[in-house]
């Protein structure tokens, strides 16, 4: 059946629609009381794994909040099921080996995604079913970068030491680590747009971490390559789906993540968004940026930073509204649900 709302998948694909589309990264999470209610149940990565319980989750926000795209629940490092690596998750994410030699690396299993993460492609099948065609679904995944940081510093980092230190003293380690990655991340994703997600973004979280010089050489290439590999995928009986990159902490190497051939590029809210649209150029389709802090806000001053954002968002080719990152945990719904609301209202 075709989807009731398109007006996401239509930007997306460089069209202009009545209304600008909005979702929220991390909108299906812990400021939901109806959430909340769910993890009190079972833990993170049960919910993970449990396919109708994360479309449920996954749900939530569209009865809620009336977002016009609904992104899988789940999370980057359920990947790490099909390389054999263990993470937990108290609360935050944690290796207790990280991998952070030649050997670490050579031990690595890169195993198939699509069967090792099966429970993902099951996911999607049930919040499929459970949108019943009202908006349309995001898959994702991080990008390499943001997953080998994982992998190397064994959960968050803040100065990234081990990986930069990986990066320069074993350059060519680091690089197979980054390749072997990227062939498994693009497995995955291709698995979930086969499964029956309508559109991917790849997360890179992590790539304000370093300097211009070192991101164009390091990562940049293995970025393009995931998105050269996804977008080379069409699903049987359907149009290839649209690719969102969005880099986090990303007004330094702007310029290089929009020589990649995504279909949208994500903007964070550490560059204005008409700034931003200068520097990818007009002709690109760009998403976000407002700063999530504004939601904790009081509601006078989210309408007046929703209509500043959709103004900037009109120079672009076409604009997704969303947030410069995920989502915090302390927003009140009600905000939530006043912003989505005054992005519909336009300006």
């Amino acid at each position: 059946m075709p989807l009731r709302n398109t007006s996401f998948l239509d930007a997306c694909r460089g069209q202009r629609p009545a209304q600008t589309p909005v979702w929220l990264m991390r909108q299906a999470g812990r400021y939901l009381p109806e959430y909340r209610a769910i993890r009190k149940k079972v833990s993170f990565l049960e919910l993970c794994r449990t396919p109708e319980l994360a479309a449920e989750v996954t749900v939530q926000p569209i009865d809620r909040l009336g977002v016009d795209a609904a992104i899988l629940f789940s999370d980057i490092l359920v990947v790490f099921d099909a390389m054999g690596v263990a993470v937990e998750f108290n609360p935050g994410p944690q290796l207790p080996k990280p991998v952070r030699t030649t050997a670490d690396i050579a031990a690595l299993r890169w195993g198939d995604p699509v069967e090792e993460v099966g429970y993902v492609m099951d996911a999607v099948r049930a919040c499929k079913r459970a949108l019943a065609d009202r908006v349309p679904l995001i898959g994702f995944c991080g990008a390499p970068f943001t997953t080998v940081s994982y992998l190397i510093e064994g959960g968050g980092s803040r100065d990234f030491l081990e990986v930069k230190q990986l990066m320069f003293c074993e350059p060519a380690a680091f690089g197979r680590l980054m390749a072997n990655t990227t062939q498994l991340l693009a497995r995955y994703l291709i698995g979930q747009i086969d499964a029956g997600v309508d559109a991917v973004q790849i997360f890179d979280s992590w790539a304000g971490a370093l300097g211009p010089r070192d991101y164009q050489t390091h990562v940049l290439p293995h970025t393009i390559a995931l998105v050269e590999a996804v977008r080379a995928h069409t699903p049987a009986g359907r149009e290839r789906v649209p690719v969102i990159l969005f880099a986090r902490g990303n007004a330094n190497t702007l310029a290089l993540t929009a020589t990649a051939p995504a279909d949208v590029i994500g903007i964070d809210w550490s560059i204005e968004l008409d700034d931003a649209i200068e520097v990818v150029g007009r002709d690109r389709v760009v998403q976000g940026n407002l700063d999530p802090g504004v939601l904790l806000g009081p509601p006078a001053l989210i309408r007046e930073r929703v209509r500043a954002t959709l103004e900037a968002g009109a120079q672009a080719k076409a604009h997704v509204f969303n947030l410069g990152h995920g989502i915090s945990r302390f927003t009140n719904p009600d905000h939530a649900k006043l912003m989505v609301d005054a992005v519909h209202e336009g300006l």
